[in-house]
């Protein structure tokens, strides 16, 4: 992980304790879902809420863009439409 005294502060949704974790994120690009594994970030421990520092923000903005890192794995995504119904 990073900086492990980094002091993500509290919550901004629930005010609860934030500590680093690594996480997935999720980022739609051009109607592609992308998943980058292994994210450093501050997950709030009563919501879940995700937050990342800046310099691992610009990070995840360079590896999207980039055509020349190559996806480790590709994985199935179910799709379920919504129907007011259900």
């Amino acid at each position: 992980m990073s900086d492990k005294n980094y002091d993500y502060g509290d919550c901004h949704v629930c005010g609860g304790k934030m500590s680093e974790r690594l996480t997935n994120q999720e980022f739609w690009v051009k109607e592609n879902l992308i998943v980058i594994e292994n994210v450093p970030a501050g997950v709030c421990s009563q919501c879940g809420e995700k937050v990342v520092k800046a310099d691992v923000g610009q990070q995840i903005t360079s590896l999207l863009i980039s055509k020349r890192v190559q996806p480790k794995r590709s994985i199935n995504v179910p799709v379920i439409e919504f129907t007011a119904a259900a």
